[in-house]
């Protein structure tokens, strides 16, 4: 099948910055009151809006869920993401290659916040083939698993979701592209992509050389 756009998930795709962000988030939790491990922080929120998660916060930490609990833990974030982010291994040639090939139909459609998704495509040196086509799910009225994000960016590029490609790494991110009518490719550096296990995703890859059309 042919495509006439691209839209790319941000984090885990396009920069490694999952370990980082959960990293930071699972010290917060922590001091919070919630002895949450690293791996049950990584199965609750990788995909997910750290604030869509709030009734559970709550009930684990016992405290109301703030704003400024969220704006400290965001500050704390970036100032670790902009000391260590790097981007995905060949991902800018992944990225060039089908700006190229879609005639600069690409976006960028994050559940995460946009000053976030900004930060870091500036820091990696992508900004220069998205734009303004970055989108983020906390301007939407619903973050992924919902398709909102996914059809904000196929509307701003003006194509037909059916006709978008979605490169997603986790399975609310899938959902969302599946949601929206797109096809969904999965990316997983290591293993088989148990991510994706019973979501229809028609392909799952492993490595940034094997993204071409």
């Amino acid at each position: 099948m042919s495509f006439d756009a691209v839209l790319f998930d941000c984090d885990g795709v396009l920069v490694d910055s999952e370990p980082i962000t959960n990293g930071v988030l699972r010290e917060s939790l922590v001091e919070a009151g919630w002895a949450i491990t690293r791996e049950e922080c990584e199965r609750l929120f990788i995909g997910r809006a750290v604030r869509d998660l709030r009734e559970r916060i709550e009930t684990e930490t016992g405290k109301p869920f703030t704003d400024a609990w969220l704006q400290t833990f965001y500050t704390r974030r970036n100032a670790r993401l902009m000391a260590e982010l790097r981007a995905i291994e060949g991902v800018h040639d992944a990225v060039a290659h089908l700006h190229a090939f879609t005639g600069g139909r690409i976006a960028c459609a994050s559940g995460a916040d946009r000053p976030k998704v900004v930060m870091q495509l500036d820091k990696v040196g992508l900004s220069r083939f998205f734009g303004d086509a970055v989108f983020s799910g906390h301007d939407l009225p619903r973050s992924k698993p919902a398709p909102d994000v996914y059809l904000a960016a196929a509307a701003h590029l003006g194509v037909d979701p059916t006709r978008c490609l979605v490169i997603e790494d986790t399975a609310p991110g899938a959902q969302a592209g599946l949601a929206a009518g797109a096809t969904v490719w999965g990316f997983c550096t290591q293993g088989h992509g148990r991510a994706f296990d019973g979501l229809p995703v028609a392909r799952v890859f492993h490595h940034m050389r094997e993204l071409r059309l």
